[in-house]
């Protein structure tokens, strides 16, 4: 058997880090000069989002021997709207960084791996496949799977964020729903360090989005930002993505081809983040290599659980801010912060069952 990893992503290291395990020592090819080649930001796991799996980071570690350190475990999240703004307490995730950094996920990640990687890579999927038993497409991007008609997509995004300086604390992390400078998405803010943060607005390119002026937007929000967290902050880098994928593969395998992680469909459309279940499709298309599963049976939950998101995800597109901050009013209680902490209920899947008939006309 040879294995061929296409892209030293987390679901690629992943895959890489179980098959090894399992004596199998696959070559990866990435085609940046480094692991973690992109720019610097934050990103979170939220442990609602992953029930019934609470601690994620656990979870990896004693049932995969996978081991992450983040930045810090979130405790609290201050979400604000245009005229509300409430604030949600307990073991809530985790946050991490991204990109450049020696102690992003990627690189972390990187550390655990023995397998020869090749940076730089100009190899095609397809010449990867003439040479390879098995082919790993785990390239951080659906263009492949788009390419070979396994995708669907659904939404395209725009995110503009920066790094800002100021005073910040680690386990706290903010979010913001106001569609006046992200309509039909949101806002929010992750401490990288504590002088040192990510803040970013992220939104759907529909149609009506696309007039917006993005720098006029992104003003009211720095502004908002700064008021709301009462700090003159200082942006110190920034970054700009447009057109960003989210979708989902309609096969996970395909002949000996696995699609992992953005291939797959790793992003949660409801907020965007997809690290854990990233991580995830590369250890289960290690397992069936191993002869320790199905990738299509171990991964359905996973579609399952991206389809929850997405429904979630129009319902929130239909409201207005007047609507957003009654919204944001009805969080700040005790009955949705135990909601939080309950480590076995996913409120997000039976939420995601009631609204699907107010929302069944987009998700075709």
């Amino acid at each position: 058997m040879k294995v061929a990893i296409m892209g030293a992503g987390l679901a690629g290291l992943a895959c890489a880090i179980t098959l090894e395990k399992f004596g199998i020592e696959p070559i990866i090819f990435e085609d940046r000069e480094q692991v973690g080649d992109r720019f610097k930001n934050g990103e979170i796991i939220l442990s609602l989002m992953n029930r019934p799996v609470r601690d994620a980071l656990a979870y990896l570690s004693e049932n995969y021997e996978i081991f992450l350190s983040p930045i810090g475990n979130i405790k609290a999240m201050n979400v604000f709207s245009e005229n509300n703004q409430a604030t949600i307490e307990g073991q809530l995730g985790f946050s991490n960084i991204r990109g450049r950094h020696q102690d992003s996920m990627e690189a972390q990640l990187a550390r655990q791996v023995k397998s020869k990687i090749f940076f730089n890579s100009k190899f095609t999927y397809e010449e990867l496949l003439k040479d390879f038993t098995h082919v790993i497409l785990a390239t951080g991007d659906a263009a492949y799977a788009k390419e070979i008609q396994n995708f669907k997509e659904d939404l395209t995004v725009t995110l503009k964020g920066a790094i800002v300086e100021g005073n910040f604390n680690c386990f706290k992390v903010a979010s913001w729903l106001d569609s006046r400078f992200a309509p039909q998405g949101y806002g929010y803010m992750i401490p990288l360090s504590k002088t040192e943060a990510n803040i970013v607005i992220a939104y759907p390119e529909y149609p009506e989005n696309q007039k917006n002026n993005l720098e006029e937007m992104w003003k009211l929000y720095f502004q908002k930002v700064c008021k709301d967290i009462k700090q003159d902050l200082k942006i110190v880098d920034n970054f700009e993505v447009n057109k960003y994928i989210i979708g989902t593969c309609q096969y996970p395998r395909i002949g000996n081809t696995f699609f992992v992680g953005n291939n797959f469909g790793s992003i949660m459309p409801f907020l965007g983040f997809g690290q854990y279940v990233a991580i995830l499709t590369g250890i289960y298309a290690a397992m069936d290599l191993c002869g320790q599963g199905s990738y299509e049976e171990l991964t359905k939950p996973l579609k399952k659980a991206y389809t929850n998101s997405l429904v979630l995800r129009r319902a929130m597109e239909k409201l207005d801010n007047k609507a957003l901050d009654t919204l944001v009013k009805s969080l700040d209680s005790k009955i949705i912060e135990k909601v939080f902490n309950t480590s076995s209920f996913d409120p997000l899947r039976y939420v995601s069952y009631i609204l699907r008939p107010l929302v069944k006309n987009t998700l075709k």
